[in-house]
C-alpha cells in the first residue's frame, strides 16, 4: 500500500490551497499562518490539521525535512497592480523565506502561487533570481499563468503558479489541461442561493447573469467595508445584474426589486469553496479571507499533476529533469 503524500504549507490563509491539495490526496503535516482569524478558520474547518499560528520568519523547517511537498501562497501585495509593486523591496515579500524553507525541508516538490503582476517585466531580474536560487538547490522549475475559469471556477482569476520538482524525481511535471468551457456562469452558480429567501425573480436574474465573474478581491485590513472591488470591477458586476457596492447579509426577499448584492457564501462559491467551508461570523473579515484565497479547484488540479509526477516511480535515477520556465 502506497503511503500518503505529505505537505507543509506556508501562508495558508483561509485554506483554499490547502483544501485543494487535500482533495488531490496530500496530507498536511503543518500549516503556517500569521493571522489569528485565519488560523481559527483553518482549525474550525479541519480540526485534524496541525495549524501553527506564527510568522513564517520564525518557522523552522528542519523538523519537516523530507516531506513530499512544500506549498504556499506567498503574499501578493509586492507584485499586485493594486499595490505599489515594490517587489523585493516590500517587507511583505516572503520569497526569501520560501527559499530558506526549501533548503531546510528539501521537499520532493514545491508549489508557490502569486498574482499575475509577478510576471511583469519590472520583476524580470528578481524573478530570475528566485528561479536561480531554487535551481541551485536542485530543482527543475516551471512557471505558468493559470486562469481559474479553465478549471471549473466561475471567475477568470489569473494566478501565477510556480512548481519546483527535485531533480532526483523521475516523473515529468506537466500543468493540468486547460478546459475553457468547464466553468458555469454566475447565474448557474448562484441561482439557488439567490432564491434562498424565496426571491421571485431569481431565475430571471440567473438568465441575465450568463457569464463568469470578474476576479474577486479581498483587500487588506486597511480596506473599508466589504465590497466587490474598484469601479471597473463594480461595473463588470453590474453587467451581471449584481450590485457590487457592498455585501449582503442574506439573499433577496421574495419581492425584492433591483440588483441584488452577493452574500459572503455566494462569494465563497464563486471562489470554488464548498458550501460547508465556514469563514467565521464577521462579514468583513470573511469577505477578505474569501477574496484573498486561492481557488480550491485550481489547487486540486495542480496538486493531482504534482502527485502524478511524484508517484511516477524511481528516485536517484541519474537523469535530470530539464528546467522549464514557460510564462504565458
Amino acid at each position: 500500500m502506497q503511503r500518503p503524500l505529505t505537505c507543509v504549507e506556508i501562508c495558508a490563509g483561509a485554506g483554499g490551497q490547502a483544501l485543494g491539495l487535500a482533495m488531490a490526496g496530500f496530507v498536511h503535516v503543518a500549516l503556517v499562518e500569521y493571522e489569528p482569524e485565519y488560523c481559527d478558520v483553518l482549525k474550525m474547518n479541519r480540526p485534524e490539521w496541525n495549524v501553527l499560528c506564527s510568522d513564517v520568519h520564525d518557522f523552522d523547517g528542519k523538523p519537516y525535512r523530507g516531506v513530499d511537498l512544500l506549498a504556499g501562497g506567498v503574499p501578493c501585495p509586492p507584485f499586485s497592480i493594486a499595490g505599489k509593486q515594490l517587489g523585493k523591496d516590500d517587507e511583505r515579500d516572503l520569497f526569501p523565506e520560501a527559499i530558506r524553507l526549501i533548503e531546510e525541508i528539501r521537499p520532493r516538490a514545491v508549489m508557490l502561487e502569486n498574482v499575475r503582476g509577478f510576471l511583469d517585466a519590472d520583476f524580470d531580474e528578481y524573478r530570475n533570481h528566485i528561479f536561480t536560487s531554487i535551481q541551485k538547490l536542485g530543482y527543475a522549475t516551471h512557471i505558468k499563468l493559470l486562469n481559474a475559469s479553465d478549471y471549473g471556477v466561475p471567475q477568470l482569476r489569473p494566478r501565477v503558479v510556480i512548481i519546483g520538482i527535485r531533480k532526483d524525481q523521475c516523473g515529468a511535471f506537466e500543468y493540468p489541461e486547460e478546459k475553457p468551457d468547464a466553468a458555469k456562469s454566475v447565474g448557474e452558480t448562484l441561482c439557488d442561493l439567490m432564491a434562498g429567501n424565496g426571491w421571485k425573480k431569481a431565475k430571471q436574474w440567473a438568465v441575465g447573469a450568463n457569464k463568469i465573474a470578474p476576479t474577486l478581491v479581498g483587500g487588506s485590513k486597511k480596506h473599508g467595508g466589504p465590497d466587490l472591488g474598484p469601479t471597473r470591477a463594480k461595473t463588470a458586476w453590474a453587467e451581471l445584474g449584481v450590485d457590487g457596492k457592498g455585501i449582503a447579509n442574506e439573499a433577496p426577499a421574495p419581492d425584492f426589486e433591483g440588483m441584488p448584492r452577493l452574500t459572503s457564501r455566494m462569494m465563497a462559491r464563486i471562489q470554488g469553496f464548498p458550501d460547508t467551508w465556514t469563514f467565521g461570523t464577521k462579514k468583513t473579515a470573511a469577505c477578505r479571507m474569501i477574496g484573498n484565497a486561492f481557488p480550491p479547484p485550481v489547487a486540486e488540479a495542480v496538486g493531482k499533476k504534482i502527485k502524478e509526477c511524484l508517484e511516477y516511480g524511481c528516485v536517484d535515477c541519474g537523469s535530470e529533469t530539464p528546467v522549464s520556465q514557460k510564462a504565458v
